[in-house]
């Protein structure tokens, strides 16, 4: 049969069904039938293997029995969320047809589409982390990215060279990709391909340029942007398909530069743990240090920062300043947290608002925190221009906070369908019609003594249920006994009771059922109203919300500078990074006591060859400065006694060991991918750190290729860099050039244990106390033991490139020779003058000393 022909072999339902899915064949259908979300088909059998929900089949259509599988409607938001997080999107299909007038199947429209990219319900969002969606729209020779947060308005766009598309989704982190269907890409998030046609640069300019109202996109600054205006459009037109709404509050589109931004790739991004761990937790990491928030919109906006450390002096010295002036009063930055702790999510809600799918929640949450606003805005000093501005951006909105004040219940409904939204006062009519529903106890109260009186029967009831209506109830005892009255009509019959209806009782229940469904469609039709009030005031509602989000983010920092003891960083002219008692802010909240270091760098010194034990916190130290540096370059302040950063334009970092299976790369491959793309892109401006370069191969091979690298980036890229190796001979290239210099991290033997100081000294280390470490990690005492004894044969045997002893054995003047009764012998020995016999005779004495 052709595809039409199946169709119509099919129930009129079920074709109602298909007509639907065949629109949306890649999404799974939420199909609403009564109190459920129905799942038909191939999408039931995935959805019960997604979800460990019940796969059935009922009846039969086309002559196959139909596989279906539901959800109920009011749970439906917790099956939804479940399978966002799996990458899925849903169609959700609910009936707009009155079952009571529909003569075929109850009439049914797609009313969202719900994507991992476009969440806006707050029951499906992280409030910790911005949702975003983002295009590709590959060129020649540049790639165009466009990326949107739906919730906030926010819409982005930058051109990147193709090798930089993976620094650039790692820092965005989006939650769903749409790309052209030609374009190989690999992520970590859904991509969903899109028609190349679809991502056509004229066409998205006129279709951008009318969303924004203006003439074209030259006034936003990406009028050059070809590459990204077309995703940008592709971005736009996705946007619209699934929302099925205007989206008043997308009015401008921003370009991104390259020079904005202190760049990290995903590999630094992973090593530092800025908000995730290597083992992906959420903590301990830098967030999960500096993160004393009071709000969601303050979590989401310090991991923006920290993601996106800047460049602009002007705005670094604003934030670094602003937390000075509220750390200076103890009291203030926890008066606002207060203050900020009852404050809703404004900037998810303005987003709802936009999109008409606010819930009566969001307002009232809106509204109580427009009534804070007054009392937050003095809190704040004038004295510092930054804060005077969030200042006046957080001024009352008197306006706004009584329209909501008059419109919304103090404790509003959940959901809207429950009706209790509306206060009372605010419409006449819905008044009108409350007061039936309010009056319905007196009648029923009343009817109940009059019937009772008129019965005989003293234990009538007169109730009510949401299946049955109103009715009258007779114990099966007194129904037995006593005759009923003649105009009582049976409506239900229990084991235990009779229930019963009257005329007078039925035109009551027509009267007050009537009263209550016209309240509550006069209750939705006065909320999408309000909706449509509120929605020109939406670009002040964000406004405010990014104030709040700001004032959330500086006064936490202003408290975590006593309670971790930061320092305002100096942002300095001269390039160069100068640390003065430096910690790592994650390691020393896990121990008990941090050893604080110095790091000195400039052009005269500007590289760090660091050499020490293992476990003696090399890698520690060498993530310390990178994190005092970005945390400087975000404006925060930094835990060092004092810090001056100089302009940093990239911090890379090439540390630890793993391979990559997938990919089919070798733990060494990894780290030479890594190492090539810093050799590739750093500049003299830029910070390196790069850890054990060359240990994933032979040890000539490795430190043939430590040594190059190191010669690299001293003489040709010159940029600013710790180098920490075990290859001792590296540190002889402090003779060769005056701008290399040589640090150690050392470690005390004491007796048999090994006590790591954790300080940095100049010039190289003598040992590694690699053998030693070993012991104290477990390794069995015989293999130690069988380790000591090659080590000194391969000393003996002058094997070791390096001028590492025996690490564990006594260790002896430079000028003292082992001794053995053998080798005195050997040492004795004249072979000129040796008899056969003599000769055996030694050789028998010889043996004998095994």
């Amino acid at each position: 049969m052709t595809p039409a022909k199946e169709v119509a072999a099919h129930t009129p339902m079920m074709q109602q069904y298909l007509g639907i899915k065949a629109q949306h064949p890649d999404m799974l259908l939420f199909y609403r039938m009564g109190d459920f979300y129905e799942l038909f088909f191939d999408d039931a059998e995935k959805a019960a293997r997604l979800l460990n929900i019940t796969l059935t089949t009922r009846g039969a259509s086309a002559g196959s029995p139909i596989k279906m599988a539901g959800v109920p409607y009011h749970s439906a938001e917790q099956y939804l969320a479940r399978l966002l997080k799996l990458g899925e999107s849903v169609v959700i299909a609910e009936q707009v047809g009155d079952p009571a007038t529909s003569k075929g199947p109850v009439e049914r429209q797609v009313s969202r589409i719900v994507t991992p990219g476009t969440l806006t319900d707050s029951g499906l969002l992280d409030e910790t982390r911005d949702t975003l969606i983002l295009a590709v729209s590959p060129g020649t020779e540049r790639v165009g990215v466009a990326w949107l947060n739906l919730a906030a308005g926010r819409f982005q766009v930058s051109e990147i060279a193709p090798a930089g598309l993976p620094a650039l989704l790692a820092r965005i982190r989006p939650a769903e990709i749409l790309a052209p269907d030609t374009f190989e890409l690999t992520a970590a998030c859904p991509v969903r391909r899109l028609a190349p046609w679809q991502f056509d640069a004229t066409s998205a300019e006129t279709r951008l340029a009318q969303q924004f109202g203006s003439r074209d996109l030259t006034g936003f600054g990406v009028a050059d942007l070809r590459q990204a205006t077309a995703a940008a459009g592709a971005l736009f037109d996705y946007i619209q398909s699934t929302q099925r709404t205007s989206l008043p509050h997308l009015q401008s589109i921003r370009a991104e530069r390259d020079d904005e931004f202190v760049q990290l790739d995903a590999a630094t991004r992973r090593n530092l743990e800025l908000t995730e761990t290597l083992r992906g937790e959420a903590s301990p990491t830098l967030l999960s240090v500096l993160d004393t928030t009071a709000t969601g919109m303050g979590t989401r906006l310090l991991r923006h920062w920290l993601h996106h450390p800047l460049r602009d002096r002007n705005i670094l010295q604003q934030r670094r300043d602003a937390i000075g002036v509220l750390a200076e009063r103890i009291d203030l930055a926890e008066v606002l947290h207060h203050i900020l702790k009852s404050c809703a999510d404004v900037e998810r809600i303005s987003g709802r608002i936009a999109l008409k799918n606010a819930r009566p929640r969001d307002l009232s949450g809106l509204r109580d925190t427009l009534a804070q606003l007054p009392e937050l805005a003095t809190q704040l000093p004038e004295a510092d221009a930054h804060l005077a501005r969030l200042r006046d951006t957080l001024a009352a909105r008197p306006d706004l906070h009584a329209l909501l004040a008059r419109a919304i219940q103090a404790e509003p409904a959940s959901v809207l369908r429950e009706g209790g939204v509306i206060a009372d006062g605010y419409d006449a009519d819905l008044d009108e019609l409350r007061a039936l529903t309010r009056d319905a106890g007196t009648f029923l109260l009343d009817l109940e003594t009059r019937e009772r009186a008129r019965s005989g029967i003293a234990t009538l009831k007169v109730e009510y249920n949401k299946v049955h209506g109103f009715y009258i109830e007779i114990s099966r005892a007194q129904a037995d006994k006593t005759p009923v009255p003649d105009d009582y009509r049976r409506r239900q019959t229990l084991k235990n009771a009779e229930r019963y209806i009257t005329p007078e009782l039925k035109a009551f229940e027509d009267k007050a059922l009537s009263a209550q469904d016209r309240a509550l469609a006069r209750e939705k039709a006065l909320f999408d109203t309000l909706l449509d009030t509120l929605i020109p005031h939406v670009p002040d509602l964000l406004a405010i919300a990014a104030a709040l989000a700001e004032t959330d983010v500086l006064a936490s920092q202003a408290e975590r500078v006593r309670a971790l003891k930061l320092c305002a960083p100096d942002y300095g002219d001269e390039p160069g990074i100068a640390i003065r008692a430096g910690r790592h802010p994650v390691v020393e909240a896990q121990v008990e006591h941090f050893i604080p270091n110095d790091v000195n760098l400039s052009r005269s010194r500007q590289m760090l060859l660091i050499t020490g034990p293992n476990m003696g916190g090399k890698s520690t130290y060498m993530r310390q400065v990178a994190l005092i540096t970005l945390l400087a370059c975000c404006g925060l302040w930094v835990p060092a006694a004092s810090a001056r950063i100089g302009d940093v334009d990239q911090i890379f970092t090439r540390i630890g060991a793993s391979d990559d299976l997938a990919g089919g790369r070798s733990t060494f491959m990894v780290e030479m991918t890594e190492t090539a793309h810093i050799l590739h892109n750093a500049s003299a401006n830029s910070l390196v750190l790069l850890d054990e370069i060359g240990r994933g191969t032979s040890t000539f091979d490795g430190l043939a290729l430590a040594w190059a690298v190191a010669r690299h980036l001293v003489t040709a890229t010159r940029a600013f860099t710790l180098f920490a190796t075990h290859y001792f001979e590296l540190t002889q290239l402090a003779q060769e050039f005056r701008q290399l210099a040589n640090v150690h991290l050392d470690a005390k033997e004491h007796g048999a244990d090994l006590v790591f100081l954790h300080a940095v000294e100049e010039g190289p280390a003598s040992q590694s106390y690699g053998i030693q470490v070993a012991r104290l990690a477990g390794v069995p005492g015989p293999v130690i033991h069988a380790a000591r004894r090659h080590l000194r044969e391969l000393e003996d045997a002058q094997l070791q490139p390096g001028p590492q002893g025996d690490l564990f054995a006594a260790h002896l003047p430079n000028d003292e020779v082992p001794t053995h009764p053998a080798l005195d012998q050997l040492r004795e020995l004249d072979p000129d003058t040796l008899t056969p016999k003599a000769a055996l005779d030694m050789l028998y004495a010889l043996k004998a000393h095994l």
